[in-house]
């Protein structure tokens, strides 16, 4: 592991093909506008003092194009180009100012083929944790984690484990013990970036930590009330990996947003990974219901940092009887 400290989860680039659609439906959730141009929309939750947390990019195709965690200092930035470009990684510099309030970011194609982001400042804005005659929708109070479908679990586990210097809480294995998902984190919660065996690089979803359970509730009425029901796709339920309550969206372009809530302390040097079997049904949902078919088919294309263009999935390395997400 390199001398460079990765702090968190941060922000996700999305490119949506209707920002006025876009607007409307996140705006209906209740995240913080910060800021917005005719090209993208710049959205936080109540509780993050940082400029943004979600933005989403006007585009002719849909796709994730930076899956983004803040770094402790500038120096981390050059240790960890140091260490991609050793890896022989696609490697992309954006100087400050390239991007809005952020300031220098090194963005890197992951050993996976997900385009990572790495940055360590970004502009400041008022917190409104406690501004509740602010707060309107789902409440969100700011980003948790994202999921990501890749090809190779065991891979991805090994680079970010013991070369960036992650932890993983919980793992899960199928019947011949080889790793077919895992949670990994550097806060220390359950997870900032979880990986799933399936055609992959893709993104399945981003996390949004809400204020309690009653606000899954609230948003279920809120979007019937606004004519989104169709957009709730699975829950609300507690699931039985991370032991949180949850609540899935598709916003207008399909990308998955998870309503999230309620997980557990991770920080304990002692604390012992906890393991699930494929064939649990409880790790999926701890109260037992099935996910729907589109939770198991259907992800986010993720972008190419150099070209622009979708990058291509492989096949998952592990045999499937069916495609198997979880959380």
């Amino acid at each position: 592991m390199g001398n460079f400290d990765i702090l968190r989860t941060a922000r996700i680039v999305l490119h949506v093909t209707d920002l006025e659609k876009s607007k409307a439906f996140y705006d209906t959730l209740g995240f913080v506008l910060t800021e917005e141009d005719e090209n993208a929309l710049y959205y936080r939750g109540y509780e993050e003092h940082n400029h943004h947390s979600l933005v989403l990019k006007q585009s002719d195709k849909a796709a994730v194009e930076a899956i983004g965690f803040k770094v402790r200092s500038e120096q981390d930035l050059d240790e960890l180009e140091a260490l991609f470009r050793k890896q022989g990684a696609k490697v992309k510099w954006l100087d400050k100012g390239a991007q809005k309030a952020v300031g220098r970011a090194l963005r890197v194609q992951d050993i996976s083929g997900l385009p990572i982001e790495f940055y360590a400042e970004m502009d400041v804005v008022e917190r409104l944790l406690q501004r509740y005659n602010l707060y309107r929708g789902s409440k969100v109070q700011r980003i948790d984690h994202f999921n990501c479908a890749v090809s190779d679990v065991q891979k991805a586990y090994d680079f970010y484990t013991k070369t960036l210097g992650f932890a993983c809480s919980e793992y899960t294995v199928d019947e011949l013990e080889r790793n077919w998902a895992c949670w990994l984190h550097r806060k220390p919660n359950v997870h900032d970036i979880a990986f799933m065996n399936n055609y992959g690089p893709r993104l399945h979803h981003i996390g949004f930590w809400l204020p309690d359970p009653l606000a899954l509730i609230d948003t279920c009425d809120i979007l019937a009330a606004s004519g989104y029901a169709s957009h709730i796709e699975r829950g609300p339920g507690r699931h039985g990996l991370s032991n949180a309550f949850f609540l899935y969206l598709r916003d207008p372009d399909g990308h998955r947003i998870e309503l999230y809530f309620g997980d557990y302390l991770t920080s304990d040097p002692d604390f012992e990974p906890i393991k699930w079997n494929l064939d649990d049904p409880m790790r999926q949902t701890f109260w037992g219901h099935a996910a729907p078919d589109s939770w198991f088919e259907e992800t986010s294309a993720v972008l190419d940092i150099e070209t622009g263009e979708i990058v291509d999935v492989k096949e998952p390395k592990l045999e499937r009887k069916k495609p198997q997400f979880i959380i």
